[in-house]
């Protein structure tokens, strides 16, 4: 498990973080459902050669819940720029997934934060994007926040693991699920699949061109929430290079192909 022993105020919202290696610095953004937990078999891997510093999005994690919190993606790259600050960091590396992908987006877009490399897989960048649960939930949030837990437990994990193209372990499931139990995480769960909205990403996407920085998209060939010819697109936008497909890959590749993340930032240091 990684540690987040920092804590930031920002906009009133209390944000964990973590920093850990030697070297360039990078950053690690997460997505959604998740936490700075899918970069702990990555992080260790990459600490001999960056300073990597990972963080909870506002509302995920070990990051503040709170209700009418506001937990979408208008201010998630707020959050990111303030962090930046934080950390005095210039131009560091990022590495993003899924809304961490839109975050890192937005800042660049919207913000003014410049990278020295992005590496995106799997990003919510492209509309259409929101899966038939995250629709179903926009309208009927109340009712989801407030089910039996036996019932958000079943939902919750079934959830998950349709993220993913292998079956995921029990010990993924319960770090993945642990945030998002009891009486604060279970709505806070519902909460930020309420504040979805494709919006965020359609006023960014109208911007978006080759970057001042090197970019490389991956994405699992298998991913059933965001399909890989989304990937290819974001890729003939942002990049110089086409996307590179991870065979055996869904959503999740931080857990079904780690290995083959790693070899691609490995294969840009090299």
């Amino acid at each position: 498990m990684l540690d987040l022993p920092n804590t930031t105020i920002i906009e009133g919202n209390a944000v964990r973080w973590g920093k850990t290696g030697d070297g360039p610095p990078l950053v690690a953004i997460h997505g959604t459902p998740f936490s700075s937990q899918v970069w702990r078999r990555i992080v260790p891997l990459l600490t001999d050669r960056r300073t990597v510093y990972y963080f909870d999005l506002v509302g995920y994690g070990q990051s503040e819940m709170r209700a009418g919190q506001d937990v979408s993606l208008a201010v998630q790259n707020r959050v990111l720029a303030a962090l930046f600050a934080e950390w005095g960091l210039d131009r560091p590396e990022v590495l993003a997934h899924d809304f961490g992908g839109a975050t890192a987006l937005r800042a660049y877009y919207l913000n003014g934060l410049r990278y020295a490399a992005l590496t995106l897989f799997d990003a919510v960048a492209l509309a259409p994007w929101g899966s038939p649960l995250v629709q179903h939930v926009r309208r009927h949030e109340a009712a989801f926040s407030g089910m039996p837990d036996y019932m958000h437990r079943a939902v919750l994990r079934a959830y998950l693991q349709t993220a993913a193209h292998e079956p995921l372990s029990e010990e993924a499931l319960e770090i993945y699920s642990a945030p998002w139990l009891g009486p604060v995480g279970q709505p806070a769960f519902y909460r930020q699949i309420a504040q979805m909205d494709q919006h965020f990403t359609d006023e960014v996407e109208r911007l978006y061109a080759k970057m001042d920085c090197s970019v490389t998209v991956l994405w699992g060939r298998n991913d059933d929430w965001i399909p890989y010819e989304t990937g290819q697109a974001l890729a003939a936008i942002l990049s110089d290079h086409p996307c590179i497909p991870i065979p055996n890959a869904g959503h999740l590749v931080q857990e079904d192909r780690p290995e083959a993340l790693m070899a691609a930032i490995l294969k840009r240091w090299n």
